[in-house]
């Protein structure tokens, strides 16, 4: 049965970019991005997808919400899968999935103003006049922390922390209950990350919004974080309540990450051991087998090249994709 309380269910999802050569462009391989991932997202959650760059999380999040159309895999949002629907009823469904971008000086279109921006949404899904389209505009600005009036002004006139403000209040314009926040504050000075982290907060908590919270900064990750899961070369290798998870890792991989989080304490920083990976992160389109991490792994055996590990529930909630995980608990 069901839980009516789950809101996105993803479910071996795949995608793999060809990769082309010659005259007659013949595929000759493929990059594969995102190779097998499964999670599940609560109404009013947030998961944090953590990763190094280049390991598929961005590529993630934009095939869930279908801005990159799946290799395989379904992404089941309210219960519709999203992968099998196309045209009218896939914009329809747009309207209730949004994203923020990783990067606002990009992402914002420079010959249009801010109201403009935010309007546009509503003109597109045909939600609002142009009098109520104003209106919204205003309530948005309003709710993301900017004055008003900036609505007459451009993308250029505004900082990195502000452009971010605007993109948050498009995204909110069609009221979505979903929205992917793909690295929304890593190209942002650290004194504003936090201001837009806790606008985020701010929103979740009045409109019920659930998060995928895309970055690599766990410190950020935790604070925001219910449920975090851990990418490595385009699989999940680990995934758990965020306390769970920082406290006890299972998965090598997890550990070292964890181990580069500086801690404010001096005493416990100098006593820490930290764990250096050997080794450069294999390419996406020729990685190794069984196990991604195995060419890294500092516990790595003949068993994990023969074969993937499964992505198992080792405790109520802890999954991990690895075939020693056990020697952790």
């Amino acid at each position: 049965m069901a839980d009516n309380n789950v809101l996105l269910r993803v479910d071996n999802l795949v995608k793999h970019f060809p990769i082309m050569r010659g005259l007659l462009q013949k595929q000759v391989g493929a990059v594969r991005a995102v190779d097998g991932v499964s999670f599940e997202l609560k109404r009013g959650e947030t998961l944090g997808l953590v990763g190094e760059s280049g390991c598929g999380k961005s590529t993630t999040g934009r095939a869930v919400l279908q801005l990159y159309r799946p290799t395989s895999g379904n992404v089941h949002f309210d219960g519709t899968d999203l992968t099998v629907i196309k045209g009218e009823e896939l914009r329809a469904m747009r309207r209730k999935m949004q994203m923020i971008f990783q990067d606002p000086y990009a992402s914002l279109n420079p010959r249009m103003t801010v109201g403009e921006i935010i309007r546009e949404p509503l003109i597109v899904h045909k939600v609002a006049t142009e009098a109520e389209a104003d209106e919204r505009v205003r309530q948005l600005l309003e709710l993301v922390k900017l004055n008003p009036s900036f609505s007459t002004r451009y993308p250029h006139e505004f900082s990195g922390g502000q452009r971010q403000r605007i993109g948050i209040a498009r995204a909110l314009a069609l009221q979505p209950s979903f929205i992917v926040c793909d690295e929304p504050i890593s190209a942002l000075d650290v004194s504003i990350q936090a201001q837009v982290v806790n606008l985020l907060e701010e929103l979740q908590n009045e409109f019920n919004l659930t998060y995928l919270f895309i970055a690599h900064d766990l410190s950020v990750v935790r604070h925001i974080s219910d449920r975090v899961a851990v990418m490595y070369l385009g699989v999940i290798v680990e995934l758990s309540t965020r306390d769970e998870l920082y406290e006890h890792p299972l998965h090598p991989y997890s550990q070292a990450l964890l181990s580069a989080v500086p801690i404010p304490d001096p005493v416990i920083e100098k006593t820490r051991q930290r764990i250096i990976l050997t080794g450069d992160v294999p390419s996406p389109a020729n990685p190794p087998s069984g196990c991604r991490f195995r060419t890294r792994c500092p516990i790595a055996e003949a068993k994990c090249a023969e074969s993937r590990p499964e992505f198992r529930e080792i405790k109520p909630g802890h999954f991990v994709a690895c075939f020693f995980a056990d020697r952790y608990l």
